[in-house]
């Protein structure tokens, strides 16, 4: 499905893609992204921005939530090995 051309100003073209999601190029015809796409859409009121309804948590609630729990294993403590390998392989 091609693109629709949704505006063209002097700077950017902008267009509706068959995934309802927005391109825009500039005026050499090269795609822009990131945060310059964002300000454009916004700018042409094709997007709005909301703010989030939830603030983050603090980081000591973070801590506490964790506690004493190694993070990398879930909780769960390894079990050290008790004698070295002794197979043929260099474990």
């Amino acid at each position: 499905m091609a693109m629709k051309l949704v505006r063209k100003t002097a700077e950017y073209k902008i267009f509706l893609r068959g995934d309802n999601r927005y391109a825009v190029q500039n005026a050499n015809g090269k795609p822009v992204n990131g945060e310059e796409k964002v300000n454009i859409l916004i700018a042409e009121e094709l997007i709005k921005v909301t703010a989030p309804t939830e603030a983050a948590p603090d980081i000591e609630e973070t801590v506490e939530e964790v506690g004493g729990r190694n993070r990398s294993t879930n909780g769960k403590t390894r079990k050290q090995p008790s004698q070295k390998c002794t197979c043929p392989s260099a474990c």
